[in-house]
């Protein structure tokens, strides 16, 4: 599969269809940046978006990871094939990003009981347990920051793909 010519492809069926990135991302619902990423060939879009595209441009699958039209035509039992298996794949994301934060959290959580031991018992002015109790304050910060932020991320991508699969269960 090559990125470019699948993104080439992507744009021409766009201007085909007289859209601009902006309207496109507003149907998917997706920024206009990641069309232009997809476009570019910088990257791919999610399964389910891949699905979506080709039902918004009449065009299979296969024809979009190929990067050209073909004859045939997607049949629903492989578009609902397709759409499990993007639909398993967030799941698994999910499962995996639910681990990664945990475990994310429960080191910054020693870190702060750390600190916190440290302080109680008065050694937070001697080294190197002030230089510990400063380490362990501030890797903690860290982490619940970054586990803050890969929440966010994960979350969002999650929370747009259940979006899609509603307004196409509904519409």
């Amino acid at each position: 599969m090559n990125q470019v010519k699948t993104g080439q492809f992507l744009k021409d069926l766009r201007k085909e269809k007289g859209v601009t990135q902006e309207q496109l991302a507003e149907v998917l619902g997706v920024s206009n940046r990641s069309i232009s990423r997809w476009e570019n060939g910088v990257n791919m879009p999610d399964l389910d978006l891949l699905v979506e595209l080709a039902k918004y441009y009449d065009v299979e699958v296969g024809e979009i990871l190929d990067g050209e039209r073909k004859v045939t035509d997607m049949d629903k039992k492989t578009e609902d094939t397709l759409m499990k298996v993007a639909e398993y794949n967030n799941e698994e994301r999910s499962h995996l990003l639910a681990k990664r934060i945990n475990t994310l959290l429960s080191i910054g959580l020693i870190g702060i009981i750390v600190f916190a031991i440290i302080d109680l018992i008065g050694l937070s002015d001697i080294e190197p347990y002030k230089f510990i109790a400063e380490f362990s304050l501030g890797f903690s910060s860290g982490q619940l920051i970054v586990g803050a932020v890969v929440t966010g991320l994960y979350g969002a991508k999650i929370r747009a793909f259940k979006s899609r699969s509603l307004k196409r269960n509904n519409g």
